[in-house]
């Protein structure tokens, strides 16, 4: 099941585990080499998300604000969810084909938790 985005914008809709609401987000799409790089680097915060595909870790060097990571496996569920301090390196995560990136805290709000499942809606396709 190959996943064709493109860097760029949409929303992130969240299937909350064990909940029948789902919660639509806006996302920012890194799928770049260069924009998965440089991620959330130098944000004082963050306007809904932001999905590195492929990755199965990050860090927050040079990262002003915690975030909150949610890891993905190939069909968009839910593994792992952390916060992260800046300045930290995260493990890598192997069932982990793409991470989801917010600001500390939100997550648990949007529901987004282990189990739950994700859909990526890419604006324009």
């Amino acid at each position: 099941m190959g996943r064709q985005w493109r860097d760029g914008r949409g929303k992130l809709v969240v299937h909350a585990a064990g909940e029948a609401g789902v919660c639509a987000v806006p996302l920012e799409i890194a799928t770049s080499y260069r924009a998965r790089t440089k991620g959330l680097l130098g944000r004082d915060s963050v306007d809904g998300a932001i999905l590195l595909s492929p990755a199965n870790s990050v860090h927050t060097f040079r990262m002003r604000i915690p975030i909150d990571v949610a890891y993905l496996d190939r069909g968009l569920n839910v593994v792992a969810v952390h916060t992260m301090k800046p300045w930290r390196l995260g493990l890598p995560r192997f069932r982990s084909r793409h991470v989801v990136e917010a600001e500390a805290g939100v997550m648990a709000g949007w529901g987004l938790r282990v189990g739950a499942r994700v859909e990526v809606m890419a604006d324009g396709g």
